[in-house]
């Protein structure tokens, strides 16, 4: 496959309904920016009070589980909040994405009922939604300036909106068209290049989840010890059970920057495979994955972030014929997972309170870049050495001719055709007969020889009459047959006459008379 003509089509407007009125859109947009701020409430809520129903330690109320769960919201848009004189910045992404994944289903539900099929329309769902929650989060940090927990006014305006706005843009891409707007103005091999980009995201993202895996497995017990000091009651442990769930994306992006090879920091603590510095891990099960001492063993889980770019250079090995063509495909693809894996490693990270682990961080430019090289170096190699390439000197293959010795073959010759028949003529015939065979047409038959003294029958008439088409028609004329016999009498008289002549002249020794020519006549 010469990869994945760019080859997609925009698809075509549907046909026109009648416009809504004003008060109806206003409520569908209404609608649509306030149902994911109320359920996303609901969804935090929900799960503060299972964890404090489950656990029987913990004495809050129904009123306070719902006013717990204010800052909770804005912990799940990801903004850091303040505890006291310290910052919580490690905040799950779990949450975040299904907060995403409520604005975008609702985006795209209200652009289908106001039927927006324009990439210019786009706007008209995307800013009231960044607008509410913008203006919904920064009312949430003025309420909790004064209270145990706080949150920045701009960090919440800021971040709510701009999270909130990218997943309305997402909701409406395909409604609206702006993927297919945005994908019409670059080449087939960026095109190419992009899908391969998305699947080096996948493939990275389950890279990372394997050396998760495999850390968790090889530290088993040291998870399950975690999970037993964490307490002997089930609400203690579903707790610590859905703050795993929680985390388990941000453990993914650490164990992958792990594997590539920058690693982490946790406080002044290093955690990479080629310089371990950590002596204890948080009291958090995924923490367990944490290799104790180093070893060579962990210069091997670098072999994860290899594999996936031999794999995205074999998957566009036939992306185009041309070796530099492939590896400007190689290159956008790197580029894309570079991208989300800076993104990706700039959320993981974060202050986590005052303790000896604060901060952590994984840092996001240089994740960013050793994620681009992996995918560019071994991927570029594969593309450009596995996929076609072009003869340079193609020269005509000679059409197969004789063997050598062999004779030359006979130019083939017209057939000869016969010549005609020329009839032989009589010395002694008559010269009006060859006259007449002079006069007759091209092709047609040549007369009879005439016998001596035969006069044709032209010569008797005053008026030729016209040529005969054949030599049978002339034979078969009943006319000339009497007129021969005729001749031929009279012939025979004229010779009985010459005889006589010959005789006498011999006898008296007078001039000889010589037969008259039919010509004569």
């Amino acid at each position: 496959m010469p990869v994945l003509q760019s080859t997609q089509r925009r698809p075509a407007a549907p046909a026109r309904r009648p416009a809504r009125s004003r008060q109806a859109r206003v409520r569908v947009l209404a609608y649509a920016a306030v149902a994911p701020i109320v359920g996303g409430y609901a969804m935090v809520a929900t799960v503060l009070a299972v964890v404090v129903a489950s656990a029987s330690n913990i004495q809050l109320s129904a009123p306070g589980v719902l006013l717990a769960a204010v800052p909770g919201w804005l912990a799940a848009h990801h903004v850091p909040l303040g505890l006291g004189t310290h910052s919580f910045a490690v905040l799950p992404l779990l949450p975040t994405a299904l907060l995403m994944l409520m604005v975008a289903r609702s985006a795209s539900r209200a652009a289908g009922r106001l039927h927006l099929h324009e990439p210019t329309q786009a706007r008209l769902v995307v800013f009231p939604i960044a607008a509410a929650h913008a203006v919904v989060g920064l009312t949430i940090a003025l309420v909790l300036r004064d209270g145990p927990v706080t949150a920045s006014p701009p960090a919440a305006f800021f971040g709510c909106g701009a999270l909130s706005a990218l997943a309305a843009t997402v909701g409406v891409a395909r409604r609206c068209c702006l993927l297919d707007a945005a994908l019409s103005r670059v080449d087939p091999v960026v095109l190419r290049g992009l899908r391969a980009g998305a699947i080096g995201v996948a493939a990275m993202s389950a890279a990372g989840a394997l050396v998760l895996a495999f850390g968790l497995v090889t530290h088993w017990t040291t998870a399950t010890t975690i999970f037993e000091q964490s307490g002997s009651e089930l609400g203690s442990e579903f707790g610590m059970f859905l703050l795993a769930v929680a985390y388990l994306p941000n453990a993914i992006v650490a164990a992958l920057a792990f594997a590539m090879g920058p690693g982490f920091t946790m406080g002044t603590y290093s955690v990479a495979p080629l310089h371990l510095t950590i002596a204890k891990v948080p009291a958090v099960p995924l923490f367990a994955a944490v290799p104790a001492h180093q070893s060579r063993t962990l210069l091997g889980l670098m072999l994860a972030p290899l594999v996936v770019g031999v794999f995205l250079g074999w998957a566009c090995r036939r992306i185009a014929p041309r070796p530099l063509a492939r590896l400007r495909g190689i290159a956008v693809a790197a580029a894309m997972v570079g991208g989300v894996a800076f993104l990706l490693a700039a959320l993981t990270g974060g202050r986590l309170g005052g303790g000896v682990f604060s901060p952590v961080t994984v840092p996001a430019g240089l994740v960013g870049a050793v994620a681009f090289g992996w995918v560019l170096i071994p991927g570029g190699l594969v593309a450009f050495f596995a996929g076609p390439r072009q003869a340079r000197n193609v020269r005509p293959v000679p059409e197969a001719g004789p063997p050598v010795g062999a004779p030359d073959p006979e130019p083939e010759t017209a057939p000869e055709t016969e010549p005609e028949a020329v009839a032989e003529v009589d010395p002694e015939t008559d010269a009006e007969a060859e006259d007449l065979a002079a006069d007759q047409e091209p092709g047609a038959d040549e007369p009879a020889d005439l016998e001596d003294g035969e006069e044709d029958v032209e010569d008797l008439d005053e008026e030729p009459e016209d040529e005969f088409e054949d030599e049978a028609d002339f034979e078969d004329d009943p006319e000339d047959d009497i007129v021969a016999e005729l001749e031929a009498e009279a012939d025979a008289e004229l010779a009985a006459e010459d005889d006589l002549d010959d005789g006498e002249d011999e006898a008296d020794g007078d001039e000889d008379h010589s037969p008259a020519e039919s010509g004569d006549k």
